[in-house]
């Protein structure tokens, strides 16, 4: 079984590292052949000379992740393709436990648990609340592993949706599996490690102040077509960085 991880970034120059040291990490546990895709998208920074040699370069340069991912899974080569985030590491063991799942025949692909790298009681309230409907589906996210060849047949992600492309294909992948007699799994023995750097630039309880802002917002957030929620949160905001501390306010940025 070979694999094939997409990674969108945008300016990642400060995390892009951890999260390549990760997969090789991952694949050397695995021991199975991994192509690591970096997508840059609008890159300033220094993230094409991290990646530099580490992976296959795709450049996507629209501000949206459906069409990010979508460039980067266009250029895989793998059977199995996995989707992570740039500012998210994957335990040692998660290729492996992709491998053993979908193995048992019974998966049509899934996401996986989720640890934040720090908790709080607004984040963990945010969490929860952003994973009520996931539950109600019977879904998860985080990171995504499918046969390649799956997600090709349900067209990838949606590039409709500028905000919850990922509820939308886990919904879309999962009803695909069941009209083929398989089910959407969660890998609960595994797990990916994410940073909480919204939650550092906006401050830990921002989800509920956009909620009490504007009541509707999450539902709206969840049908996919808030451009100004999308920019906000993912596109048009800065780039933390450890030695430069909190981005600038730019376009779309604000404290919620």
């Amino acid at each position: 079984m070979t694999f094939s991880v997409v990674i969108p970034a945008h300016n990642e120059e400060a995390l892009i590292g951890g999260c390549l040291d990760s997969v090789e990490r991952a694949a050397r546990r695995a021991g199975r052949p991994v192509e690591i895709i970096v997508v840059l998208n609008r890159c300033t920074d220094g993230t094409e000379d991290v990646v530099a040699g580490r992976a296959v370069v795709v450049r996507e340069d629209t501000p949206n992740l459906s069409r990010i991912r979508n460039a980067g899974a266009a250029r895989a080569m793998g059977e199995v393709l996995v989707t992570l985030d740039a500012d998210s590491r994957m335990a040692e063991n998660m290729l492996a436990e992709v491998e053993r799942a979908l193995a048992m025949g019974r998966y049509v692909g899934g996401g996986v648990r989720v640890k934040a790298e720090r908790y709080s009681l607004g984040i963990v309230s945010s969490a929860l609340l952003v994973f009520i409907p996931f539950a109600v589906r019977g879904i998860s996210a985080g990171a995504f592993w499918c046969p390649l060849a799956s997600f090709r047949a349900i067209g990838g992600f949606n590039e409709d949706y500028c905000t919850a492309e990922d509820y939308d294909f886990a919904v879309r992948l999962k009803a695909y599996g069941k009209a083929q007699g398989k089910r959407f799994g969660t890998l609960w023995r595994t797990h990916i490690v994410t940073s909480c750097r919204k939650f550092d630039w906006f401050g830990d309880w921002f989800v509920w102040r956009l909620i009490l802002r504007r009541p509707w917002g999450i539902v709206e957030g969840f049908r996919g077509r808030d451009r100004e929620l999308g920019n906000r949160l993912w596109y048009d905001t800065g780039r933390y960085h450890p030695a430069k501390g909190a981005p600038a306010q730019s376009k779309g940025d604000g404290d919620g």
